[in-house]
């Protein structure tokens, strides 16, 4: 029987070598780890592997730089990131980059398992835990369409919501848009609450930013 040959990329020394061990305990997997400070791609040329686990967190490199050196020097080979619980942001960043799966940090060994042979014969895999807000429910409809360009685009914004965007665009405090759209500033709140929620952004300054960017301000989808 073929084995599925992982790359492990884990900079922590206990976890690297158990979860190693591990993979390795198993009749269908075959593993290698790495530190990923400068020997994981000598290592990837020489175990040519189906999958690459990819410690979300490395203390000495960029995740993401790591997630696109190796889709531009290994395209065949998918990645699974690991970590306890990503933001929206970085599920949206690593699957523009070319991950297939998630694997949180508390799973259980058999959901470990299930993600990483699912991965290898090409399904998209994002837990559940990550799969209880509406966005991350876009974010899978885009990876199992294999159309993430588009992700953005699919996210609906009600028409309160882009009065709401726009005005923040302008530089509108919440009880600034209270006043221009007579509704209350708590009100404003579970908008402003909302959006960032859908877009997978963090502050007003980020929404701001997006809105101009891309060029949505003034338009209405709701």
């Amino acid at each position: 029987m073929a084995k599925i040959r992982i790359l492990l990329i884990e900079d922590n020394r206990l976890l690297r070598e158990g979860i190693e061990d591990m993979l390795n305990e198993q009749m269908d997997i075959k593993a290698m780890a790495s530190t990923g400070n400068g020997d994981a791609f000598e290592k990837a040329k020489k175990l040519k592997p189906h999958v690459v686990l990819l410690d979300l967190g490395l203390r000495n490199q960029n995740s993401l730089r790591v997630v696109e050196q190796i889709k531009r020097k290994f395209p065949g080979t998918e990645i699974v990131v690991m970590d306890l619980i990503p933001v929206q942001s970085d599920v949206v960043e690593f699957v523009k980059a070319g991950v297939s799966g998630f694997i949180l940090k508390d799973a259980t060994l058999d959901d470990f398992l299930q993600t990483i042979r699912a991965v290898a014969k090409g399904s998209k895999v994002i837990p559940p835990p990550l799969t209880d807000s509406l966005f991350s429910h876009i974010v899978e409809h885009a990876v199992q369409a294999g159309n993430v360009d588009r992700l953005i685009e699919s996210v609906r914004m009600t028409r309160r919501e882009q009065d709401v965007i726009n005005l923040i665009a302008l530089g509108h405090s919440n009880k600034e848009i209270a006043v221009d759209l007579s509704i209350a500033v708590h009100t404003v709140k579970s908008h402003v609450h909302n959006i960032l929620e859908k877009l997978a952004l963090h502050t007003r300054l980020e929404l701001a930013s997006f809105a101009h960017t891309k060029g949505i301000i003034g338009k209405t989808s709701g």
